[in-house]
């Protein structure tokens, strides 16, 4: 687990996610549910970050 990422999660949701899995599906979903609200962001970018172990798969 990366705090780095988590902060970075936090501050910027589609950043975190795009610095664990790459631009993918995954990144494009966090955007959308970014400009949905930001609360939806940070908590699918948090899932993304806890649940990978790393790897640049996509789903």
């Amino acid at each position: 687990m990366d705090i780095l990422r988590i902060i970075i999660a936090i501050l910027l949701p589609p950043a975190g996610v795009a610095m664990q899995v790459g631009i993918t599906t995954q990144f494009w979903i966090n955007i959308i549910l970014t400009l949905f609200g930001y609360i939806p962001g940070i908590i699918h970018a948090l899932w993304v970050i806890l649940s990978r172990d790393g790897s640049p798969n996509t789903v």
